[in-house]
């Protein structure tokens, strides 16, 4: 596995690259739809290729542990062959849960106990085990075990986080090297820099996550509650120290214009559930601005959804259409919506590609961002 940087903006950090796994090559920057349990929500695998156009996705350590359970995934010969799907993955490690099951896990040195939001029985996580579980389901990138801190945060709080998942990653490659991957593919291990939103921390944990020389680094911790200019200021702040040769993840962002935003500032693959999420409550992506497709505005509008749009062959669906079936709570409702969503998120990351290549970025971003952040 490993990373060419082809094009570079000149107004901008933002960058193209092609990063080369044994599933194919992924051009970036990228957007990854999340399929936490093994499925992107409501959508095909064969609409996620020809639809969405999706070139990796993401799967969920937490979530696929707990169930179908790792046996099942090996026994189908790794997540891949289980979902049937044919290009990369990548899993989260776990270390998302830690922080959003507060209430019901505890943290120390050695890992994570938690109880399952399914049954109520009690696991624990380690730096190891998450390493074990990631290497069983297959995925083709995998994240190493991390605390993601909650905002806000107390500066000291933050500090020992960051420490101890520093430590952790330590044990994350160790374990890395002492097993081997299962299925005949490379799986690469991605370090994730953490440190609140302090500036200090966040130059501590680059830097370390950096002398560890991964094929890829994460930054996580972010667009967990801060504002905007926060996201933004240490994003920005972390990718001037994290390497130019290698790809830069930020973990769990966000809206369209969050998108651009990121990748003006020099991040290459990222990831939200928002794009499915609010498909599944009526609330719409296009190149204009946000459609909430429950108000009475759009009944009978026989307009396509995106009217300007060849992001995806939705033309075939008008708004009042699908305004109808949301409405009714017709399962193709949602699943037409989540298509869209993940289709203009795919489409915008493509055309801020072609926009780096052609030196039109800039321009093209900041005029991208003030539309889409209407509401129609």
């Amino acid at each position: 596995m490993h990373f060419d940087l082809i094009h570079q903006d000149s107004e901008t950090k933002a960058r193209t690259g092609l990063l080369h796994t044994d599933h194919g090559t992924i051009e970036t920057p990228i957007f990854m739809p999340v399929g936490t349990a093994g499925t992107v929500k409501g959508v095909h695998q064969q609409e996620l290729r020809d639809d969405i156009q999706a070139q990796i996705i993401l799967g969920n350590t937490y979530h696929l542990f707990l169930r179908p359970g790792t046996q099942v995934i090996e026994n189908a010969g790794g997540l891949h062959q289980f979902i049937g799907w044919e290009r990369p993955i990548l899993t989260d490690s776990g270390g998302y849960q830690v922080y959003s099951l507060s209430g019901t896990r505890k943290i120390k040195e050695e890992g994570v106990k938690f109880q399952s939001h399914l049954d109520g029985s009690y696991h624990i996580f380690t730096p190891e085990r998450a390493i074990d579980i990631q290497r069983s389901i297959g995925a083709d990138i995998i994240m190493a075990f991390d605390e993601c801190t909650p905002y806000p945060c107390e500066y000291s709080y933050a500090k020992r986080s960051m420490h101890m998942t520093h430590r952790w990653l330590k044990r994350c490659f160790e374990q890395m090297e002492r097993t081997e991957p299962k299925y005949g593919y490379e799986q690469a291990l991605f370090p994730i820099v953490q440190g609140s939103v302090y500036k200090d921390l966040r130059t501590e944990s680059a830097e370390t996550i950096a002398s560890h020389n991964a094929i890829g680094n994460a930054i996580g911790g972010l667009s967990v509650g801060e504002p905007e200019d926060e996201l933004y200021e240490m994003t920005d702040h972390v990718c001037n120290i994290l390497p130019k040769d290698k790809p830069r993840y930020l973990m769990g962002v966000g809206t369209p214009w969050n998108i651009l935003e990121s990748i003006a500032l020099g991040i290459d693959m990222m990831d939200c559930v928002m794009p499915s999420r609010n498909a599944r409550h009526g609330l719409l992506f296009t190149k204009n601005g946000t459609i909430n497709i429950k108000n009475e505005k759009w009944a009978n509008d026989f307009r396509p959804i995106d009217e300007s749009s060849d992001v995806w062959s939705d033309q075939v669906y008008t708004k009042a259409y699908l305004r109808h079936l949301i409405k009714s709570g017709e399962y193709l409702g949602v699943q037409i919506a989540t298509i869209h969503n993940l289709a203009f998120y795919l489409w915008l990351v493509k055309e801020a590609r072609e926009k780096i290549k052609s030196g039109e970025f800039y321009t093209w971003k900041n005029q991208m961002v003030k539309q889409m952040k209407q509401r129609l």
